[in-house]
């Protein structure tokens, strides 16, 4: 029998997003980017979404992205209790307008370049690993208001001229990059994935698709490019990962779950094997995007495949063909995967349904698909934190969410034999939430002292969780 442990050199430690924390997002030359002008409230999924144009920050909405958890002043406060708490590696994303402020910037912030050369400093001080994402739902507002996102093939120059000075810049502090966070996403959050709004009128599916392949063939070219400017680099794509289950063995749901499996794997299959699948290439014809990936492109695709697959993971899915069943058993708490209730498996406060076995289930489905080694870049509970009286938070409920997906995790490392390269926690740390825009949806370990109404002393506090993480790091998962 395998010992059951994760591997020697695994890297343990959380995940956040420049757009979701720092904050800070008009200060010291950093220009306006897409989730900047997302609100919170009852249009943030229709702005998200690409259904309602908002290309500024307007008066009479909120904008929490705005101060977040103000990261930008609090890092090295932050990295610390990171540290504390033992990571190996922190996963966390640039913001390209820190960088770039109108995307295509011939001469780079250089107020944005320090920054992070800072926290890249700061984290290695602590012998602390930075996983980087190029492109975390963080499209430049002034190309898009220049190219309309990416619809255009011209933000594939922009993209790698962002890729070329950030490689040069920190090519000696990190290692391990990720290309463009939830990749998948574009097809269900079109202005979030990829800065894209719709006119009523236009053919939407094949605009995503058209901003589909701009993406991928815009990360393969990355890709070739951090290998050229950081020998020995490694450099992922990532997707929102969870299987879709078929409600019933009907034939039909199972035809049904197969081809919303294919959602995601439309980019992974690419990125990881180097070309579209005839299933892709049969999507995009019926989307009228028949000639769109040329010769030239094909080989642009097959000589730019990742070195692994980063995935998230919250929750499975669970679809059916039946329209009827659906409308009676939709899932009303995700408003982002259309799904139906699955009556073995409880709901968290936000309507997600809790399946740790699943984890271990995606995690044999990818490596089963592409050989390639895994990463967990994404999981965690959102749930309502309640700080008591003598300043402390008992966030039992996070901790069993973790614990039993760590112990699905290293079922699949020890039993099933998948490589998996490391575990970074989402939300590590409070912050706003993507999809709903609140606080109060709080995925961290550490607590941050704000509220929905933007209220707080931004004070961080250490919950039970934090502890709890503390010690799964020190035994090396052996405490779970």
């Amino acid at each position: 029998m395998t010992e059951k442990k994760f591997p020697s050199g695994f890297l343990w430690g959380g995940a956040t997003a420049a757009n979701q924390c720092e904050g800070a997002y008009d200060i010291d030359g950093r220009g306006l980017s897409s989730v900047d002008v997302i609100p919170s409230g009852q249009y943030r999924m229709k702005v998200a979404r690409g259904e309602l144009k908002m290309l500024e920050c307007q008066t009479g909405y909120e904008y929490p992205s705005h101060e977040a958890i103000d990261m930008y002043h609090h890092c090295k406060e932050d990295i610390a209790l990171f540290a504390e708490m033992g990571f190996k590696c922190y996963r966390l994303s640039i913001a390209w307008t820190r960088i770039l402020p109108n995307g295509d910037d011939d001469i780079p912030n250089k107020a944005g370049i320090e920054f992070y050369r800072s926290l890249f400093q700061e984290c290695r001080k602590y012998n602390i690993e930075p996983l980087v994402t190029i492109d975390h739902f963080d499209t430049p507002i002034a190309l898009i208001k220049k190219y309309g996102g990416w619809r255009n093939r011209k933000m594939i120059d922009a993209y790698l001229k962002y890729c070329r000075v950030i490689f040069s810049e920190y090519k000696s502090l990190v290692k391990y990059w990720i290309t463009f966070n939830e990749i998948n996403m574009l097809l269900h959050m079109s202005f979030m994935g990829a800065g894209i709004v719709f006119d009523e009128d236009e053919p939407r599916e094949r605009i995503k698709y058209m901003a589909a392949h701009h993406e991928l063939l815009a990360s393969a070219l990355a890709v070739k490019l951090a290998h050229e400017i950081m020998p020995g680099c490694k450099i992922g794509c990532m997707l929102a990962a969870g299987n879709f289950y078929p409600y019933t063995c009907n034939p039909n749901d199972i035809f049904d779950s197969l081809e919303k499996d294919r959602d995601n794997y439309f980019f992974t299959d690419v990125q990881a094997r180097g070309a579209y699948p005839v299933w892709a290439m049969k999507r995009m014809k019926r989307a009228g995007l028949d000639d769109i990936c040329t010769d030239e492109d094909a080989k642009i695709l097959a000589d730019g495949t990742v070195d692994y697959i980063a995935f998230s993971y919250y929750s499975s899915r669970c679809t059916t063909a039946d329209p009827e069943i659906f409308a009676k058993h939709a899932k009303p708490g995700n408003a982002v995967f259309r799904s139906v209730i699955n009556p073995y498996l409880k709901n968290t406060e936000w309507g997600w349904q809790i399946d740790p076995l699943g984890l271990r289930i995606t995690a044999n489905t990818l490596f089963d698909r592409y050989s390639k080694p895994l990463f967990v870049v994404e999981n965690g509970l959102g749930a309502v934190d309640t700080l008591t009286e003598d300043g402390k938070i008992h966030d039992t409920y996070r901790i069993e969410y973790l614990r039993q997906h760590l112990l699905a995790l290293r079922d699949a490392i020890t039993e099933d034999g998948i490589p998996v390269m490391g575990f970074t926690a989402w939300g590590c740390i409070d912050l706003v939430s993507a999809s709903s825009g609140e606080m109060k949806k709080r995925y961290g370990m550490i607590y941050v002292d704000k509220d929905d109404n933007g209220k707080g002393t931004l004070k961080r506090i250490r919950k039970d969780s934090f502890y709890w993480y503390r010690e799964v790091i020190a035994s090396e998962g052996a405490s779970l």
